[in-house]
């Protein structure tokens, strides 16, 4: 299940990454506006990069809803193998 959740928050990080990537792109390789093609790609890459890397407030709920999960799934699968 914490494929399918992660999947989700990256679905919703790439909605805010992806126009400001091509925003960046049109910028850069259109119009020749280098540095602010450059700043926009370089915040959508950043975004992406601190959703998967870093925790953030907002996550502490998740996971330990996680560690949650994955403990009792452990123990049940220990109390079966008996």
């Amino acid at each position: 299940m914490g494929g399918v959740i992660d999947t989700i928050e990256l679905a919703g990080v790439l909605v805010l990454a992806l126009p400001a990537a091509l925003a960046g792109l049109e910028l850069l390789l259109v119009r020749g506006e280098t540095a602010v093609g450059a700043v926009l790609i370089g915040l959508a890459i950043a975004l992406v990069i601190v959703q998967r890397r870093f925790t953030l407030p907002s996550d502490v709920p998740a996971a330990a809803a996680k560690r949650v999960v994955g403990a009792v799934r452990v123990d049940g699968d220990e109390n079966d193998d008996r």
